[in-house]
């Protein structure tokens, strides 16, 4: 597959784009596709908002994906990302183009981060809003915004970047969502705080809630409350759940793990492979 230079996804980055885990399970010798259909729901709303087009349903997309995890015979934990853009060539950036295409690819992945524990500090740069490039979709052009925050903080030596949004109030990573535990509460920013509306988010708060008796609240969070909570932690696809034990060079909580990030964790490795009792829906089995 070639594409070419003068594709409106090379030249102004008009596309969307996905990641899906699919998660290896030794014991069982099979491989476990999770949350593929509510990924291609987000995929198809995604193309909507970016008056993109494409000719396959959500079970469709789930069908292929499928296939070519067994075309390229994985029998190890993979990332599936499926990007569906403009492949028209006229020079105009513009979305009204009809030449919409879309091309998936798999990547070996055990762990995305080399890490445990992460060190993290606030970027200067602001979140993209909603009402300038909306967040809620996952438009590759967004993430230049995540690529100069990243760049920002991982060149004074920390792990990763914490955003602000406009008003001032913590939003998320460059790719991951973030939560914070204070006073016995699971607490993360809503959905109106120009978050991208995660999915693995959205698990850790049903995991929290069902499985651990939590209360969750989904409330805006100020800056300094990233300092004094007494865990905080990223959830992500590519992330997964990963503690942040320093901000700013203040250490969070005792400087390490805490119990409830180490809870989600094991709950959420079960919950992948199909073996956490209730959440046996949210994964499909690729052999």
């Amino acid at each position: 597959m070639s594409v070419s230079i003068k594709s409106k996804a090379f030249n102004y980055g008009l596309a969307c784009f996905e990641g899906i885990r699919a998660y290896w399970d030794d014991e069982e010798k099979q491989l476990y596709g999770l949350c593929m259909k509510t990924h291609y729901d987000r995929l198809l709303e995604s193309c909507k908002c970016l008056n993109m087009k494409i000719p396959y349903t959500v079970d469709e997309l789930c069908e292929i994906t499928k296939e070519l995890l067994r075309a390229n015979n994985h029998k190890a934990t993979t990332y599936i990302r499926p990007i569906v853009y403009k492949g028209a060539e006229t020079l105009k950036p513009t979305l009204r183009d009809a030449d919409d295409r879309i091309v998936i690819y798999t990547e070996l992945m055990e762990s995305y981060s080399e890490k445990d524990e992460l060190r993290v500090a606030v970027s200067s740069w602001r979140r993209i809003t909603d009402s300038s490039l909306p967040p809620r979709v996952k438009a590759t052009a967004g993430y230049l915004n995540s690529a100069l925050a990243a760049l920002e903080v991982t060149s004074n030596g920390y792990d990763e970047a914490v955003f602000l949004t406009n008003s001032g109030v913590i939003c998320e990573g460059p790719g991951e969502n973030i939560f914070f535990v204070k006073k016995g509460k699971l607490l993360t920013p809503p959905t109106s705080d120009d978050i991208l509306e995660g999915i693995t988010r959205e698990l850790v708060i049903k995991l929290a809630k069902n499985e651990l008796g939590m209360e969750v609240e989904e409330r805006s969070i100020a800056r300094t409350e990233l300092y004094n909570s007494q865990e905080v932690f990223f959830s992500g696809t590519a992330m997964e759940i990963i503690s942040v034990v320093e901000a700013d060079n203040r250490i969070i909580g005792t400087g390490h793990q805490g119990e409830v990030c180490k809870k989600l964790k094991a709950l959420f490795q079960k919950a992948r492979i199909g073996k956490l009792k209730g959440y046996e829906n949210l994964v499909e089995k690729i052999y």
